[in-house]
């Protein structure tokens, strides 16, 4: 119940407006619906590490705007007319704010450092292209209506180069022009999923994928990681003892633990499924490197004759998220299925976008190889940073990526990200990336950020780690209420 309201602690003004506030959202919104049990205010205070009388005054608060009710002997619940209720008002003076000075202290700190996005801002190559563009000579391009379900020829032409320049032959005919890799990933899904089925995820995994293949009505199975990519005798078994419909991997710089799959652990994992005749969706939006090494080429380029795998790419973590362009490689016969429902969903990409794109993809390599050092300096920066201020978190070096994969040492970090908010910091806990528990006691701490904000950024976890663990660990019965 408490996911329903989990980002209460980023609001503004006192603790107790802020977790009215966000209950009251959430009952609005009905994900709390009328008549739903509320927790006690002592067992609420230690979940969420606020002191009881938090929780008493937003309690009295939601009382009061007629959201909640209390009965003596059935605890508190959501009213039943909660949803006809006038909005909850921010109880501040009317006619405007109090003198400034004394509204920060009201408000609390304003300015939130996120950790659910590790996207950087867009490559000075942007704007170049961006500017030559529209130098140019568009008329031929606007003369016409500007639909391309599959994708834009150039653009086309364009990432079947570059794949075949990584390691993997590509035709134009096998690449589907996608807005960004997650709508790649949710045509995919459709193609593939029906209610009922499975898919077959490493653990942990990519939150936003998981939800694609939940909407789809299918079940997560999980196989876990060893330091060359997923553990090829459990894949063996998960495949023996239930075919999935779908494979979905990371196998190039996995987000979240920034692991590269080796050459033979790709080989081994495309034979396995090529065995079971289950196809495999890898992702490989997650390609910004932090060195120069050599990487594998895609998981694709080692499968077997007649195996079905199809490889999703962006342009996000390399050249801007903000270009929505991304890109499915496979089959020719079933990127025309994909084709298809990508032109029932938007009749194609913007057509201005994909020219940027095909301009920028034959630059790609060389983009990432001269941003390589800056992201290799801010994961030093921020590994220094937290071996000094928080020795006892443990972490393995990414492969590349963006983020660092943490364990909490004795705490939950769903726990920790409500302490955490509090102290200015978004985190992402691992109960997010795994259904199976296994790592809900880690969190993902992307290194994207410049050197300023890393500091700020330590400097509060290390605040927030500090008043979580002198209170201890929660009882075993508390804990339950956050999963």
């Amino acid at each position: 119940m408490i996911d329903a309201f989990a980002g209460w602690a980023t609001g503004t003004g006192p603790l107790y407006r802020r977790l009215a506030d966000g209950i009251r959202k959430a009952i609005q919104e009905g994900t709390l619906p009328p008549g739903q049990r509320m927790p006690p205010e002592r067992r609420l205070a230690t979940v969420l590490r606020v002191s009881r009388t938090t929780v008493v005054a937003a309690y009295e608060a939601l009382r009061d705007a007629g959201l909640i009710e209390s009965r003596r002997g059935s605890g508190t619940q959501v009213a039943r007319n909660a949803l006809r209720r006038p909005p909850l008002t921010d109880g501040r003076v009317p006619g405007g704010k109090a003198t400034s000075i004394y509204q920060r202290l009201i408000d609390g700190p304003a300015d939130l450092i996120s950790l659910t996005c590790s996207a950087e801002g867009a490559v000075p190559e942007l704007a170049v292209a961006l500017r030559e563009l529209a130098g140019g000579d568009l008329s031929v391009l606007l003369d016409e209506p500007g639909y391309h379900p599959t994708g834009l020829p150039e653009l086309r032409e364009a990432i079947a180069a570059y794949l075949a320049d990584t390691g993997l032959p590509t035709a134009p005919d096998q690449i589907l022009v996608t807005t960004g890799a997650h709508q790649a990933l949710a045509l995919v899904s459709e193609l593939y999923l029906r209610p009922g089925g499975a898919a077959l995820t490493e653990s942990p995994s990519w939150p936003c994928c998981l939800d694609l293949f939940r909407a789809r009505g299918a079940l997560i199975e999980t196989v876990p990681l060893d330091d060359e990519g997923p553990d090829v005798r459990a894949l063996a078994e998960a495949l023996a003892a239930r075919r999935p419909d779908l494979i979905y991997l990371m196998p190039t710089f996995h987000n979240p633990t920034g692991l590269l799959t080796s050459a033979a652990r790709r080989r081994r994992v495309a034979e396995i499924a090529a065995r079971y005749d289950v196809p495999i969706l890898e992702d490989n939006a997650y390609i910004a490197r932090t060195c120069l090494d050599a990487t594998p080429s895609l998981l694709a380029a080692y499968a077997p004759r007649g195996a079905e795998v199809l490889s999703a790419g962006s342009l996000a973590k390399v050249i801007w998220a903000g270009l929505r362009i991304g890109w499915v490689r496979g089959p020719a016969e079933i990127i025309e299925r994909l084709a298809r429902r990508k032109a029932l969903a938007d009749l194609g990409s913007p057509v201005i976008e994909q020219l940027l794109a095909a301009r920028l993809v034959p630059q790609m390599s060389r983009i990432q190889a001269a941003r390589a050092p800056v992201r290799e300096a801010r994961l030093d920066h921020i590994e220094k940073l937290l071996r000094e201020r928080l020795p006892s978190w443990r972490w393995r070096r990414p492969d590349g990526g963006s983020g660092l994969w943490i364990e909490l040492p004795g705490v939950d970090a769903t726990e920790f990200a409500h302490v955490a908010l509090r102290h200015g910091v978004e985190v992402v806990p691992g109960a997010t990336t795994d259904p199976t528990g296994t790592h809900d006691r880690y969190m993902r701490v992307p290194f994207t950020y410049s050197v300023e904000v890393l500091d700020r950024l330590v400097d509060r976890l290390e605040r927030a780690w500090s008043e979580i663990t002198r209170h201890g660990p929660l009882e075993p019965h508390h804990a339950q209420m956050v999963v």
